[in-house]
């Protein structure tokens, strides 16, 4: 059989072989190849276009906060980094070192940012001085570098990109709440604009990010029922500000300790909108955020006409700042179609001599295939309302898969049981105390805590699944990524 008849590389079956049809969907849909330096990535056009959409989308969320953007170096001298304790203890065993700069040895040596809150406090040292000064929120589109021993597309690199938020407040009640806005402009963000459900809450004192008081996060459920972390917000308190010196000077006139927060987002929710929403033909990309949002697709596109007419909608669309892209290459309309959906693209557009004399298009739908017959003349004000159908259609997918894989265990040896038996998230109630949640963690091979939820209607009314004690949470427990 050859290139032409097969269309397009073969995907692995989604259900076969998960993690075989991740790597595959990756490949065909052209969106990275690991590159010379190991663990680290080459973003390929098609993928970097995803991250770009979801940087500008994100970035407006973030400026009607009152965000602003700024950018501070890769490098972070050792002194600076040892300030604050807890917080290079979490990240030592995935910091990288420069140790020679040009011919000469340096006399300290620097760490590539594995991420930038010493950074900032540095900066803020200098420059705050007064409440006239507070509050800075402040935030850096950049890559950082963690020394991962185990890497996957998107999902784990040495070198990845990300959004790190930081700001720096008056008061602990202000900085809370900053914390807790940004944790909301996530979860609407993913839920919104990738269409993804999500279990929200807060992280476990031994969960959450190292130096914080308080970590939130939003968690999806991947198609193999594993979570993945697809946003943190934290609250620091004044752990960092004290231990850089940052102090201001009340209204008062008297010296105050001001308050942190950081939160980010990485390209590692990339891998989630394709292990979410993709199926056995490659991506399917939510419309808010595909680089291409419809494929004109000519047919019979030697006849008199026909590229006149597809060139003409592509212009049409263009006029309505709908994402359109035309293939005009020598292959058989089946190849097209078969790229078209391996590539994830929400729409395609067929028009041929027949359509032309009808004056018509054939559209399909990517997440269901379903054929639409549209009239050219409706194009602009019907394609919005698909692909507005279309986002929706795709939440709720997949908010029907998230809510038929949760479960509920009212003693250890039900949650064992659930583990071994089935995929997806096992809901629990717990005392707090941090032992009992290690021994769950030590008999449940593979799950750990991924969040209290907040928010939650639901009563605490059991006791803890491990002790058996008065519980005081509810946590939501699962294997992760």
């Amino acid at each position: 059989m050859d290139k032409e008849k097969k269309f397009v590389q073969e995907i692995t079956a989604r259900d076969e072989d998960f993690a075989k049809w991740y790597t595959d969907v990756v490949k065909v849909a052209k969106l990275c190849e690991y590159s010379n330096v190991k663990g680290c990535l080459n973003y390929l056009p098609n993928g970097y276009a995803i991250w770009e959409n979801i940087q500008k989308n994100l970035d407006e969320r973030f400026k009607k906060t009152g965000v602003e953007n700024v950018y501070l170096p890769v490098l972070i001298p050792e002194s600076l980094l040892q300030k604050e304790k807890d917080h290079i203890k979490g990240f030592a065993p995935e910091v990288a070192w420069v140790t020679q700069g040009g011919e000469e040895k340096l006399e300290e040596r620097f760490c590539i940012r594995p991420t930038s809150e010493t950074l900032f406090c540095d900066i803020w040292q200098k420059i705050v001085k007064s409440y006239r000064d507070l509050p800075k929120v402040w935030n850096q589109w950049n890559s950082v570098l963690r020394w991962e021993k185990t890497t996957r597309p998107f999902l784990r690199s040495r070198e990845f990109l990300w959004q790190e938020g930081h700001t720096l407040h008056a008061t602990s009640e202000e900085a809370e709440e900053r914390t807790k806005q940004m944790f909301q402009v996530y979860y609407d963000f993913v839920t919104q604009d990738l269409a993804i459900p999500l279990i929200c809450g807060k992280k476990t004192e031994s969960e959450k990010f190292a130096g914080a008081k308080d970590t939130y996060t939003i968690e999806a459920m991947m198609h193999d029922g594993k979570a993945l972390q697809s946003g943190t917000s934290h609250f620091f308190g004044n752990n960092f500000p004290d231990a850089f010196g940052i102090k201001y000077l009340n209204k008062e006139n008297k010296l105050c300790s001001a308050y942190e927060t950081s939160w980010g987002m990485s390209t590692r929710i990339i891998g989630a909108i394709i292990m979410v929403h993709g199926d056995d033909s490659g991506l399917v990309l939510p419309p808010k955020i595909a680089p291409t949002q419809v494929m004109v697709i000519p047919i019979a596109q030697n006849k008199s006409g026909v590229l006149e007419k597809a060139n003409a909608i592509v212009m049409k669309l263009k006029e309505e700042n709908i994402r359109v892209k035309i293939d005009e290459r020598e292959k058989s309309p089946g190849f097209k179609f078969s790229e078209q959906e391996s590539l994830g693209i929400p729409l395609r557009i067929e028009i041929g001599p027949k359509d032309i004399e009808k004056n018509q298009v054939i559209i399909t739908r990517r997440d269901t295939r379903e054929k639409i017959i549209i009239s050219i003349d409706k194009l602009t004000t019907e394609i919005p309302k698909i692909m507005k159908q279309i986002q929706n259609d795709m939440y709720n997918r997949a908010k029907e898969f998230l809510d038929t894989h949760i479960y509920t265990a009212h003693n250890l040896e039900e949650m064992k049981k659930i583990s071994q038996n089935q995929i997806g998230f096992i809901k629990t109630m717990w005392c707090g105390n941090k032992e009992c949640e290690q021994k769950i963690k030590s008999e449940i091979e593979g799950f750990s805590s991924r969040c209290i939820p907040i928010n939650s209607t639901e009563k605490i009314t059991d006791h803890c699944i491990y002790c058996e004690q008065k519980a005081k949470h509810i946590v939501i427990w699962g294997k992760s990524y």
